[in-house]
């Protein structure tokens, strides 16, 4: 009896418990030492829950934070852009209340310190710190976000000398949600599945969430990957007001597997980025001891100085350490929903928001107890900047894209988002065979405050401490572009080579040559947006040919294979609607549209059968299988740059003929279907679709017999020298963690149509090699025989890619199946390989059979 009641209390108690999971008050998470101003709301007064009782939709986020500043003397709220999905992204501005009638000199005298020439003009005894704090910008990571509600009201309503004191001598800058759209799917995932009685097995549906997951933004986009690309709106807004204030000290709230503990950096020593000072390293784990001291306090365990970097730029906790600040890195054990088991034991939500609250205040202390120090070290990273740019053998870089001045705009709209100063030459400059000249080409001179973010952006790095990446190891951004570049040597430049700066940074201006034809109009492929041109007359109504070899216009012009014509006869617009029409695609798309009054043209004329007619694509991309990010990154390309209708089709949905009213398939990874399915997309192809695969769709194409690929055998070292605890490490050392690399395109081959140079930089990762086909235009492209430009790879891999295929093009029946190696798309600014993208999707069917076999 005794036993049994024993039992019937131990269930009692697991089960009230399991009730418990999340139902904590205020004081679980706030020190107990200290007061509050009543006046204050607190989250659970305005939201309508206990903080981690449920998790924080983005809509309540930002209402109790614009209550704060309602009543907050200490706060102000700004609104500082919208995301995809049209939510407010919030900034606030916690001071106080005498800095923030002041604010504005506040941060113009911080930003100066950035300008060398003007930096001693400041005491910086008398100077506030400054801290961006950021939370979740992973958005199924919300530990976060959850802890800025407490945060902000922590920072709003404590009271007593030592917190007065602290906002005295700072200003915080709190961004609770970077990344909006993915947080509010995550948290209505994680609500809609929670229990009465919160389970924490593993297995349950709340911790597994659905493809595409809660962690990206609209369009399956990782944020915390686009701080030097700036290709997302969130990315633009948040960075336009980094740079408006140039933080001292960034924080970046992440989580990480359940079965972890917390980090705090730094990271590993080795794998942070030559061009960070040392200094920063030492500033950040000196920081990092408050974290310990924090964390101490609240029995947590943690580890630094292993696992994770501050190599790659475009993440948030590396970012601010090319601009004279210091990032730190937060990586919490995530719970995944309201409670789960751990190898720790049971991880409660409410114990990550607390672990994350505790580090947002060792932060906040370290910050005003290193005040100095932290704007000294600032002040003197920009000054030492102008003192290495000096001394470095490169002066300048110079750059233009001569048959498509679209692609050299958008990188110098990344320089101008990232305040780097850039001109136009004021002469013509020739440099290893190229002429560059104020019309195409930009300059961009080092010796400038933003020193380390130009090398940051343009310098190929081929040598490296270490050999494990915890992102990528190289992503030089002219090459990215696929533009015409030069490092200029102080033999190559001069002062009075720079023309005007480029302060109103226009978009090229496209035209019609020639005025109103009767005939036939032609323009070039060579243009960024050429297919979206093409696209939107296809949409119309319009019949376009695509020449497929070269010919010559009036004025002895010579227009490349791919040149798209229109015919004006027999069209669903008259003469004049179609030539307002092109008009307008000139203007809009940046090109240079050619009238032709006769189709006596030279080398082919308008009528031979050299030009073939083209299809409207139908595009459908398969989702719920794959890389979300690399379907992201095709989703984006052709609806917000392309305009271009892409069906996002289930991959449940291929084994029907559902799929036969599209004409073109793109796949981002291996699909999970049954021989029947497979036989019916085979079905498809031979129909004459065109299936594009990306990446290690590749590998899952030829696996099912849909390609003829045959992988690359590389010879790896052994394993003779290394200790069972090396083999992980051994392991990855062998993985390509993402550099740039030169390949060699068939130019003649309808997949290369566009390109008017046979070297094409690509982005490559992973090692999916595939070797040539005998057949020699089945290899639309291949790796150069010296292929490395920038980034690490081992000597096996490197050899084994040599000559290896990166684009290659099958037969089945009537259809084609492009295999892109490589992701053409990557993070959105890989513009120099969109094209290749574009041209599997326009011309794969016209792609001869012979040729792909």
């Amino acid at each position: 009896m005794k036993t049994k009641l024993a039992g019937l209390l131990c269930a009692f108690f697991i089960c009230a418990g399991f009730q418990a999971f999340g139902q904590k008050n205020l004081d679980y998470y706030l020190p107990q030492n200290i007061s509050f101003n009543p006046a204050i709301p607190t989250p659970e007064s305005v939201i309508g829950h206990k903080v981690g009782e449920w998790h924080i939709t983005h809509d309540k986020l930002v209402l109790y934070m614009r209550e704060l500043a309602k009543i907050s003397d200490r706060i102000t709220l700004e609104e500082i852009g919208r995301t995809h999905e049209g939510r407010p992204q919030v900034l606030l501005t916690i001071t106080h209340p005498t800095n923030q009638l002041g604010i504005d000199k506040i941060r113009s005298d911080h930003a100066w310190l950035t300008y060398p020439n003007e930096a001693d003009k400041f005491d910086i005894k008398k100077m506030p710190v400054v801290t961006y704090m950021g939370f979740s910008i992973h958005g199924n990571e919300p530990s976060g976000s959850n802890a800025s509600l407490l945060v902000a009201y922590y920072m709003a309503a404590a009271q007593g000398s030592e917190v007065e004191n602290m906002l005295r001598n700072s200003v915080i800058l709190l961004d609770p949600s970077f990344n909006p759209d993915g947080l509010n799917r995550f948290a209505t995932w994680a609500n809609m599945h929670k229990s009465k009685r919160i389970n924490p097995d593993p297995m349950d549906r709340e911790y597994s969430e659905a493809w595409p997951g809660g962690r990206t933004n609209h369009y399956w986009f990782d944020l915390n990957r686009d701080w030097l690309p700036l290709q997302q709106p969130e990315s633009r807004n948040r960075v336009a007001k980094y740079h408006q204030w140039k933080p001292n000290i960034l924080t970046d709230h992440h989580e990480m597997g359940t079965n972890s503990t917390f980090f705090f950096q730094p990271g590993v020593p080795q794998r942070t980025h030559p061009l960070t000072p040392e200094l920063n390293q030492e500033l950040t784990k000196k920081i990092g001891n408050y974290h310990a001291a924090a964390l101490d306090s609240i029995g947590s365990l943690y580890f630094t100085e292993e696992g994770y970097d501050d190599f790659y730029y475009g993440k948030g906790s590396t970012f601010p350490d090319i601009n004279g600040g210091i990032g730190i890195l937060f990586e919490q054990a995530s719970s995944r929903g309201h409670a789960q088991e751990s190898d720790n034991g049971i991880l409660e939500f409410p114990f990550t928001i607390k672990n994350q609250f505790n580090t947002a205040l060792s932060t906040w202390k370290a910050a005003v107890e290193m005040r100095v120090e932290l704007l000294d070290y600032q002040r003197d990273f920009y000054k030492r900047v102008l003192r290495e740019a000096d001394n470095d053998n490169v002066k300048a870089y110079i750059f233009k894209a001569e048959k498509d001045p679209a692609r050299a705009f958008h990188l110098a709209e990344i320089l101008d988002a990232q305040e780097i100063d850039f001109y136009r030459p004021s002469r013509e400059i020739k440099l290893n065979d190229e002429s560059y000249n104020q019309d195409n080409a930009y300059i961009v001179p080092l010796k400038q405050r933003n020193y380390k973010l130009i090398k940051a952006m343009f310098e190929k790095r081929t040598e490296f401490q270490d050999s494990l990446f915890y992102d990528i190891s190289g992503w030089t951004y002219p090459a990215a572009f696929n533009l015409e570049y030069a490092e200029m040597s102080s033999r190559d430049y001069s002062r009075n080579q720079l023309g005007g700066k480029v302060d109103n940074l226009q978009f090229p201006k496209g035209q019609v040559v020639g005025g109103q034809s009767n005939y036939a109009y032609v323009f070039e492929w060579h243009g960024y947006y050429a297919p979206r041109a093409a696209n939107r007359l296809l949409e119309k109504g319009i019949r376009i040919k695509v020449a497929t070899s070269k010919f010559i216009g009036p004025d002895e012009k010579e227009f490349d294979r791919g040149s798209i014509l229109i015919p004006v006869a027999n069209q669903a617009l008259s003469e004049t609607e179609l030539f307002y029409e092109l008009q307008q695609i000139a203007e809009n798309d940046a090109l240079q549209i050619h009238a032709m009054n006769t189709g006596l043209t030279g080398g082919v004329s308008l009528g031979s059968n050299t030009f073939i007619n083209l299809e409207k694509p139908e595009v459908a991309l398969i989702v719920e299988a794959g890389s979300s990010y690399d379907a992201g990154e095709v989703w984006h390309l052709l609806d917000t740059r392309m305009n271009m209708l892409v069906t996002k089709l289930p991959e449940s949905r291929v084994g029907s003929n559902a799929i036969d009213r599209y004409n073109t398939i793109i796949i981002t990874g291996g699909l999970d279907l049954s021989e029947r399915e497979t036989d019916n997309l085979r079905r498809w192809i031979s129909n004459g679709g065109t299936l594009v695969g990306i990446g290690s769709a590749v590998e899952w194409m030829a696996r099912n017999k849909l390609s003829d690929l045959k992988a690359v055998e590389v010879e790896y070292p052994g394993t003779e020298d290394i200790t069972y605890d090396q083999i992980n490490n051994y392991a990855r050392s062998q993985y390509i963690p993402g550099g740039v690399y030169m390949s060699e395109l068939q130019l003649s081959h309808p997949m290369a149509f566009g390109y008017y140079r046979e070297e094409l930089p690509v982005f490559k990762r992973g090692t999916i090699l595939i070797e040539p086909s005998e057949s020699k235009f089945a290899n639309a492209a291949v790796y150069a025989e010296e292929p490395l430009i920038s980034g690490w790879i081992s000597d096996a891999n490197l050899e084994a890619m040599k000559g290896a295929s990166s684009v290659r093009v099958s037969s089945i029946g009537r259809g084609r199946v492009v295999s892109l190696v490589d992701n053409p798309n990557f993070r959105a600014f890989w513009y120099g390989t969109n094209k290749l993208m574009m041209n599997a999707i326009f011309f794969g069917r016209i792609i001869n059979g012979y040729s792909a076999r």
